[in-house]
């Protein structure tokens, strides 16, 4: 799990920025959609959808915004039909990158990612480039005020491989195809998760010690993850805590 605690604390950063700037919110709002176009409109019988309405809420997406989503979702009052696409490529210093997009113009949206790759010194791969490189898991957060060693025991039980102290929060890995077995045991004991997903992990990371690099690397990440279409982003790259305090003002 080499690389995920510092760009985890990263992307949590900017998630907050995102929130700000209004685009978390269109975010969540299509992962409704596509949650209920895949799975149904009933969240107790579709683990994807349940999960992307608990983690707009703790967005702040307001009631009436998740009902919209999920009527668009079942085909009512839209005419939109949004596809999942995955977008590969280098960001400077042959940082891996990869992107998981939601868009009804595929061409628009390739276009638009290819173009940040050009302007940040990057490269957009072909498919399949860099996906070798990330390792998808399913990710659990809970809240440090449970017993650690408790959920720990009923996390092992339930079949999680693994179990990190972070922050302010435990994380807990499972399988893709575990999450909602691994989600549903937990909850049945009492331990409600912050948040339930799956995600992607770098195998390895590199470390960038260059200031410009470092700017080029993270201006580019935040302007694919200001896309309308981009859902996600992942990179393998690590940066310490003295160059990221240098730099932060110029990002």
């Amino acid at each position: 799990m080499s690389g995920h605690s510092k760009w985890s604390t990263i992307k949590r950063k900017k998630a907050k920025v995102d929130a700000q700037r209004g685009v978390a919110f269109q975010k969540f709002s299509r992962e409704i959609i596509m949650a209920t176009k895949i799975g149904g409109e009933d969240p107790s019988a579709n683990f994807r959808l349940r999960t992307a309405i608990e983690r707009a809420k703790q967005a702040g997406l307001p009631n009436s915004n998740i009902k919209a989503a999920i009527d668009r979702g079942c085909g009512a009052n839209s005419a939109e039909n949004f596809e999942e696409l995955s977008y590969e490529g280098y960001a400077n210093s042959g940082v891996a990158v990869f992107i998981e997009a939601m868009t009804n113009n595929r061409n628009r949206t390739a276009g638009d990612i290819r173009s940040y790759f050009t302007k940040y010194q990057g490269n957009l791969g072909e498919s399949g480039c860099v996906a070798w490189m990330f390792k998808q898991v399913g990710l659990i957060t809970f809240s440090q005020e449970y017993n650690q060693d408790t959920l720990l025991q009923l996390a092992l039980e339930a079949e999680a491989e693994d179990f990190i102290a972070e922050d302010d929060e435990y994380k807990i890995f499972t399988k893709p195809e575990d999450l909602q077995k691994v989600s549903d045991a937990l909850e049945k004991e009492g331990y409600t998760p912050k948040s339930a997903e799956i995600t992607r992990i770098p195998e390895n990371t590199i470390q960038i010690q260059d200031e410009q690099a470092a700017i080029l690397i993270l201006r580019l990440i935040d302007k694919l993850e200001e896309h309308d279409d981009v859902q996600n982003v992942y990179a393998n790259f690590d940066i310490d805590e003295e160059l990221m305090e240098k730099i932060e003002d110029k990002i």
